[in-house]
C-alpha cells in the first residue's frame, strides 16, 4: 500500500507533465531518452542560482577527455569540495540537467562543487562511468590548489545513478588506498541492480517520474549482463563490508522506487560503524531534487543537505 500521494505541487506537476503525452523513456531509443527527458530537466530546475563563478574544463580520463563543471561560492580562501555526479540512470542527463541542482549545493554549503559529465551507457556501459568518476575525483584530489579547493576536504555525492557511483568511488577509494574522502551525500540511490525486488518497487513503481520499468530499462542499459548486478561496484548494498566508508547524508523519498534499498543502504553502514544522518521526505518523488522550480520541498531539502555537509566540512 501506498504511504500517502505526493504534496500538492508534485501532483499539479505530475499532471502536468502527464497531460504533454510524452511517451515514457521505455518507449525510446536511448539518443531518443536524452532528446526528450534532459531540457524537461532543465526547465524543471527553475532560474539558476548566481555563484561566484562557474567554469568548465576537460581532464584526463580513463576513455579520453572528461568534461567536468567547476561551481565556486562566494568568499575567499581554501573551500572545501564536493564532487557530484548527475543521475539520469547512467543512459540521460549531463552537466546542464543538474546546473541548478549544483549551484544551490555550493551555495547552501558553501563549497565548491566539481560536476562529472562521465561516459554514458549504452555506448559505454558499466564500469566505465564509475571509473570516469573514480578518476574524476582523484584529479580533484592532486588539482585541488588550481581552483581555491583545500583537498584535505572532498566530499563525493551523487542523485539516483550517481548516488550509486557516489557510493562505489567510496568503496574504489577505500580498497585503492585514496583518495580521502571526507564525507558521501547519496541521493534517492540506486543500490542494488541485481533483485530490484522490494515493497517500494511494487507500491512506487507507476506513476512517478521513475518506474520500475524504467529501472529496468536503465538496468538493462547499464550493466553488460545481469550477472553484472552482484559485483559491489554495481550494486553496494551487495558489498559484505561496509566498515571504514566516509559518514553519510542519505536522502529518501519515500515515494520511490528505490526508498527501501536506500533504506537498507543506510541501515548497512551503521550496522558497520558508520555514522550516517537519513533526510527521509514523505510526500516527495524520486528526481524531486531536479524540481527546484516547482517543488518547494526540494529547495527545503537543499537546505537541510547543504547544512550538513557544511557542517561535515568543519568538523574535519
Amino acid at each position: 500500500m501506498k504511504i500517502q500521494r505526493p504534496d500538492p505541487q508534485t501532483e499539479a506537476l505530475l499532471k502536468r507533465l502527464a497531460e504533454r503525452g510524452a511517451p515514457p523513456v521505455t518507449e525510446l531509443t536511448p539518443v531518443e531518452a536524452r532528446a526528450a527527458r534532459n531540457p524537461l530537466f532543465v526547465e524543471l530546475g527553475g532560474p539558476p542560482e548566481e555563484v561566484a563563478d562557474v567554469w568548465n574544463q576537460s581532464i584526463p580520463g580513463p576513455g579520453g577527455e572528461l568534461p567536468i563543471r567547476i561551481y565556486t561560492p562566494q568568499g575567499s580562501g581554501e573551500f572545501p569540495i564536493l564532487v557530484y555526479f548527475h543521475g539520469g540512470g547512467w543512459v540521460i542527463g549531463n552537466l546542464d540537467t543538474h546546473d541548478c541542482l549544483c549551484r544551490a549545493l555550493a551555495n547552501e554549503a558553501s563549497c565548491i562543487v566539481v560536476a562529472v559529465d562521465y561516459r554514458l551507457s549504452p555506448e559505454n556501459k558499466f564500469p566505465a562511468p564509475l571509473e570516469d568518476g573514480y578518476a574524476a575525483t582523484r584529479w580533484v584530489a592532486e588539482h585541488a590548489g588550481e581552483f581555491q579547493g583545500d583537498s584535505t576536504r572532498i566530499a563525493v555525492g551523487g542523485d539516483s545513478a550517481g548516488g550509486n557511483m557516489a557510493t562505489a568511488v567510496c568503496l574504489m577509494a577505500r580498497e585503492k588506498g585514496g583518495p580521502s574522502i571526507l564525507h558521501q551525500v547519496l541521493i534517492y540511490p540506486a543500490v542494488d541492480l541485481f533483485s530490484m525486488d522490494t515493497a517500494s518497487y511494487r507500491d512506487h513503481g507507476e506513476g512517478y517520474l521513475l518506474t520500475a520499468a524504467g529501472m529496468f530499462y536503465y538496468r538493462d542499459h547499464y550493466l553488460p549482463n545481469r550477472e553484472d548486478g552482484k559485483n559491489p561496484y554495481a550494486s553496494p548494498l551487495l558489498e559484505k563490508d561496509l566498515s571504514d566508508l566516509p559518514p553519510a547524508t542519505v536522502v529518501i523519498p519515500r515515494l520511490d522506487v528505490l526508498a527501501d534499498e536506500g533504506t537498507a543502504y543506510a541501515e548497512r553502514l551503521k550496522e558497520a560503524g558508520v555514522p550516517v544522518t537519513c533526510l527521509t521526505y514523505d510526500q516527495m518523488i524520486h528526481a524531486f531534487l531536479n524540481c527546484l522550480g516547482e517543488v518547494e520541498m526540494a529547495r527545503k531539502a537543499v537546505s537541510e543537505m547543504g547544512a550538513l555537509l557544511k557542517k561535515a566540512f568543519e568538523r574535519s
